[in-house]
């Protein structure tokens, strides 16, 4: 059986760091950012087979700041989050995912977008009705796809 990969306490400082920079809270719609306590732990519980690309992220962002992203003046941090959007790569973008998805599933945030807390399913999500004509030009293509076997 293999190890499971853990975040270091460092990652895990940097990891709050820059939740709260992707998702910061919000007084007009009371809302905690990415960075709450509660936010966090569902993120680090949840990691799984995310969590090397996630350590990654956290490892390439200190090694632009030259330093923990936790001990860089918060002034300094922006121009350092920048660099690392634009070459970041993959792990960045994991890392951003991450930290979406267990934002967006936090009860506090599902309440002030109006939604219902629960699971999606079995009762579903009632969608409006949308313009279906938009789909005619893919139709209009269906001999190009090629057929599974």
């Amino acid at each position: 059986m293999s190890e499971q990969m853990t975040l270091t306490p460092r990652q895990r400082q940097d990891l709050r760091i820059i939740a709260a920079m992707i998702i910061p809270p919000s007084e007009e719609y009371r809302v905690p950012g990415a960075d709450d306590d509660i936010i966090q732990a569902d993120i680090v519980a949840t990691l799984g087979r995310d969590t090397r690309p996630v350590a990654a992220a956290l490892d390439h962002l200190a090694r632009l700041a030259g330093m923990s992203l936790a001990e860089l003046a918060p002034d300094a941090r922006d121009g350092v989050a920048q660099q690392f959007r634009k070459h970041g790569g993959v792990p960045a973008a994991t890392l951003v995912r991450v930290v979406m998805q267990c934002y967006y599933r936090d009860d506090r945030v599902l309440r002030s977008l109006g939604l219902e807390l629960r699971a999606p399913f079995p009762k579903g999500h009632v969608l409006p009705d949308g313009d279906w004509s938009l789909l005619d030009p893919v139709k209009a293509r269906a001999g190009t796809l090629r057929r599974a076997p």
